[in-house]
């Protein structure tokens, strides 16, 4: 008997052999907020997991001498916790080999545990809040400093650089901002400081109008904010209207090239201070740079945070795989923990709890509708 001319024995012999010669598929999930006030973040990050899969598949990437194809499962979590848990469950159910993410403290710590339970490692490019590493999950890392680091670092040049006694202290009730705020209350105490208020929004207000007034009666010299630009920048705008002439200071979840759109003329010339949870120096600049322009060369517009973080990430995710050769999360998990990786944001080891050692926070401020360093701390 025959089948198309071919005998079944070399029918069923050619059928083995392209399943043989079938090339297997390592499933990196990331989760980002693709929608929402964030989304302008989210596709960043999702840009550049994508910009370092497509780099890796491109040189022939592999493991145990077979060539394995990289592929990038992209889920949107809104920057909502509820959403984060249902993201996290999706990827886990997909068998992803290794995650990401997430971009938002408050969507990585509680998808955290998810992972954790499946035995999947976790690379947050971008969540800083100290929650997420002092779980001691074994699987869990952070490619940027803590809030610890950052709120430290603020407290410090408030008080040192920029002379401020009279603080407010605002926060969204995020994981993140209400971290962040807590933490550089931490270290401004005991300096000389007054925090004449502590006020709190949430994530999708858009009306400050009542926590503001109450604060300028209080005549603050500083407005600190712990939260993101979507707030930060209307919030400016409110304060200009009420007259409030304060400095503006807060962390990572401002530090962006959207503020200037988002915050207008309220910007002002050198009015805000804030803090990018990363940062390099002296022959790593270069690198970085190259990097930015090889960004918008690829996507057509500038990095605004994180970007570089994400795609080393993955560079570190891809490398730890490769030593063990193996993408089996249990495989590769140890050659994570103890990897030495010089990326495009600066040298990567993690410290026993996920953190990462030697952690940068760079400080920044706006002139001219740009944003500007000032220097970078370690």
């Amino acid at each position: 008997m025959q089948i198309a001319n071919i005998t079944i024995p070399l029918a069923l012999a050619i059928l083995f052999a392209g399943n043989a010669s079938a090339q297997q598929v390592v499933k990196i999930g990331t989760g980002s907020p693709l929608s929402g006030p964030s989304a302008h973040l989210g596709k960043e990050n999702e840009n550049a997991a994508r910009m370092a899969i497509d780099q890796l598949n491109a040189k022939g990437f592999m493991l145990g001498g077979k060539k394995v194809k990289l592929q990038l499962l992209s889920e949107d979590d809104g920057g909502d916790p509820k959403q984060g848990t249902a993201v996290a469950q999706k990827l886990v159910d997909a068998h992803v080999n290794g995650v990401v993410g997430h971009s938002t403290s408050s969507t990585t710590v509680p998808a955290s545990k998810i992972y954790n339970d499946a035995g999947i490692p976790q690379i947050s490019p971008a969540a800083t809040a100290p929650a997420y590493t002092r779980q001691r999950f074994p699987g869990a890392f952070r490619l940027v400093a803590s809030d610890v680091k950052q709120g430290s670092t603020l407290a410090k040049y408030a008080i040192d650089n920029l002379k401020a006694r009279h603080i407010a202290v605002i926060d969204d009730r995020s994981t993140y901002g209400q971290g962040l705020a807590d933490e550089f209350v931490k270290g401004v105490k005991g300096a000389g400081v007054n925090i004449v208020g502590r006020e709190f929004t949430n994530p999708n207000a858009t009306d400050y109008t009542a926590l503001l007034t109450s604060i300028k009666a209080k005549k603050p010299d500083l407005v600190f904010f712990g939260g993101l630009d979507s707030v930060g920048g209307p919030m400016l705008k409110q304060m200009k209207a009420l007259g409030i002439n304060a400095m503006f200071m807060g962390g990572d979840g401002i530090c962006n090239e959207s503020l200037p759109r988002l915050a207008g003329d309220a910007l002002g010339e050198g009015k805000v201070v804030c803090a990018e949870a990363g940062g390099v120096t002296g022959p790593q600049e270069q690198a970085m740079l190259e990097f930015r322009t090889r960004y918008k060369q690829q996507f057509g517009i500038d990095i605004q945070m994180y970007a570089p973080y994400v795609y080393d990430a993955v560079m570190v995710m891809a490398t730890a795989m490769q030593k063990a050769n193996s993408a089996e999360p249990a495989s590769y998990l140890p050659e994570l923990k103890k990897i030495r990786y010089e990326g495009v944001s600066g040298t990567i080891q993690f410290e026993p709890n996920g953190d990462l050692k030697d952690a940068a926070v760079t400080l920044y401020t706006y002139k001219g509708g740009k944003k500007l360093k000032i220097t970078v701390v370690r």
